[in-house]
């Protein structure tokens, strides 16, 4: 971490909010995958039903996230950081009053649109603020907050699963994920807009790209279509082979494993901490190998740690240990990301850029938690996601083949 004493109190200021907002998105984020149990039993839902939850707050979630980058363009990262924040917080409360399958649908489509957004708008303000060499640095080890986020969720499951009824346990979970909201008016205040939007904000296009005759249809001009596309392909086999696998892990652990709420409560604590520890290691490659044979390293060791750990028979004992290779490469791509995507596109059309990249993967993969959940009504569930979340990290290798290297670009 000798790097964090180079940079300067703003970038520091800067990554710590990001890390907060990471955090705050995580948490609320992953309650769906370890409450998704008890939704269903409370309203008797099939496990296609079930994954319908998660596939719609993916397909919103994608769709904020295109929206919160182009406005970020138009109106500053810090602003629409703020207003993402808050939009997930209030309709993750709204979430604990749920009374039908259907309101659960409406509440969580529209909370995903504050998910998408708020990485998208994160990102930009920290690749804008970090300076080039530290870049990849900075935003993998932000990325490592997602970790930080993903276990106050599964203790917070834990208490609340244990000292109350599923029937009411999941509804606490949800009234909690209001908590980021009161968070998010104070850490916005601390953090200033970096330098290159406060100078190109409210610009349509950058020079040298194609005037589109819609706004936020500027990443599709000749300049950047390739960017566009390539790095669109990366985000749907990165969020895909994570998303089938963890929306639908805890379920695995407790319907197949016949883990406790506790016992699986152990497992995840496994993945999380090597979730952490990943994205810990990809920073520090990331500035040294670069961008492409970072990704493609964790994307191989994805492909061969899911596949052991779910499509190989092997006892209780060996899965706990296979979680911590499984949770720390599943880190390594999302943690590459942020840095990436926001060196593929130019100033005036960044925000939208990342977050179209970043989303479109979400709308994609958003069939995935359906697809496996009907894949596991005709076979194990352990092996449906094993196949999908496989078959999704090999796709990103593929992708990574089409990106162009960006490793040390200074953003102007």
């Amino acid at each position: 971490m000798s790097w964090y004493g180079e940079i300067s109190p703003v970038e520091r200021r800067t990554l710590w909010v990001c890390f907060g907002g990471w955090a705050l998105d995580a948490f609320d984020g992953q309650m769906l995958g370890l409450v998704l149990p008890a939704l269903a039993a409370t309203f008797a839902l099939g496990a296609g039903q079930a994954g319908a939850i998660a596939s719609v707050t993916l397909i919103c979630s994608a769709l904020g996230g295109w929206l919160a980058g182009a406005l970020s363009d138009r109106f500053g990262r810090v602003r629409t950081l703020q207003l993402t924040i808050l939009w997930f917080s209030v309709f993750s409360l709204a979430g604990a009053f749920a009374q039908s399958y259907r309101q659960v649908l409406i509440v969580k489509g529209l909370q995903g649109f504050g998910f998408g957004g708020e990485w998208a708008a994160g990102a930009v303000l920290m690749a804008e603020t970090i300076r080039a060499s530290h870049r990849g640095r900075a935003l993998g080890t932000v990325q490592g907050a997602w970790a930080v986020g993903w276990a106050t969720s599964v203790a917070l499951y834990g208490l609340a699963f244990s000292l109350l009824p599923p029937d009411l346990g999941w509804r606490v979970m949800f009234a909690a994920g209001a908590l980021p909201a009161l968070l998010a008016l104070f850490l916005t205040r601390i953090v200033t807009e970096p330098r290159i939007t406060r100078a190109g904000t409210g610009a349509a296009v950058p020079s040298g790209v194609s005037r589109p005759s819609m706004p936020g249809l500027g990443i599709f001009s000749r300049e950047t279509a390739r960017a566009t596309f390539s790095g669109a392909l990366l985000g749907v086999g990165a969020h895909g082979g994570y998303y089938a696998l963890m929306t639908w892990l805890p379920s695995y652990l407790k319907n197949e494993r016949h883990l406790s709420v506790l016992g699986a409560g152990s497992y995840l604590a496994v993945i999380i901490v090597a979730f952490g520890c990943g994205c810990f290691a990809s920073a520090q490659l990331i500035d040294r190998i670069g961008r492409r044979c970072n990704i493609a390293l964790f994307a191989i060791c994805c492909v061969t740690t899911v596949l052991m750990y779910l499509l190989v028979p092997i006892s209780d004992r060996t899965m706990l240990l296979l979680g911590f290779p499984l949770g720390f490469f599943a880190a390594g791509i999302p943690a590459s990301m942020g840095a990436l995507f926001s060196e593929l596109f130019p100033s005036g059309i960044r925000g939208t850029g990342v977050g179209f990249c970043y989303n479109f993967g979400r709308i994609a993969s958003a069939l995935l938690p359906w697809l496996v959940g009907r894949m596991g009504q005709s076979m194990p569930l352990g092996r449906a996601i094993g196949i999908g979340s496989a078959a999704a990290y090999g796709l990103v290798i593929v992708a990574i083949l089409l990106v162009p290297e960006t490793r040390g670009r200074v953003l102007t």
